[in-house]
C-alpha cells in the first residue's frame, strides 16, 4: 500500500517536471503571435492543477494508510480510534497522525506554487535557447552540405 502511494506521488512529481517541456514542444509546432504569454498562461493552469492534485493525494494517501492500519478517525475518543490498530503499527500510526496535523492540503499547494513558478520560466528559457541553438546547427549543416 505504501509503495503504491509513493509511486503515485512520484508520478505526479515527474509530471510536474516534464509538463512544461511537453507544453513548450506542443506550442512550438504552431506559430503563435505571443508564444511566451500563451505558454505561461497554459503552463500556470496545467501545473497549478497538478500541484493541487499532488497536495490532495498527499493528504488522501495519509488518510488511506491510516485506515489501512486500522485507525478510524471518525470516533471522538482515542481508545476507540486505536482499537483496531495492531501493536506493531502504533509507531507508523503516530507518525502518520503527526504528519497530518498542521495546515490543510489546499494551503500547502498554494504555498508551494510560488516556489514552483520560477521553474516554468527557467524551463521555457532553457528550451527556447536550446531550440535556437539546435536550429542554428541544423542550418549550418545544411549550408555546409550545399558547398
Amino acid at each position: 500500500m505504501e509503495i503504491l502511494n509513493t509511486a503515485i506521488k512520484f508520478a505526479l512529481l515527474i509530471s510536474l517536471i516534464i509538463s512544461p517541456t511537453l507544453l513548450f514542444n506542443k506550442l512550438r509546432k504552431h506559430s503563435f503571435k505571443y508564444p511566451f504569454i500563451l505558454y505561461l498562461i497554459s503552463a500556470v493552469l496545467i501545473t497549478f492543477f497538478l500541484v493541487m492534485v499532488l497536495a490532495w493525494w498527499s493528504h488522501f494517501s495519509t488518510e488511506l494508510l491510516l485506515s489501512h492500519y486500522g485507525y478510524y478517525s471518525g470516533n471522538l475518543n482515542e481508545t476507540e480510534r486505536m482499537k483496531n490498530v495492531a501493536v506493531e503499527n502504533l509507531d507508523k500510526i503516530n507518525t502518520l497522525r503527526i504528519s497530518k496535523m498542521g495546515i490543510g492540503w489546499p494551503l500547502k499547494a498554494i504555498m508551494f506554487y510560488p516556489f514552483y513558478f520560477p521553474y516554468l520560466v527557467i524551463a521555457y528559457l532553457g528550451m527556447y535557447f536550446y531550440s535556437k541553438k539546435s536550429s542554428q546547427k541544423v542550418s549550418l549543416q545544411k549550408d555546409s552540405i550545399e558547398f
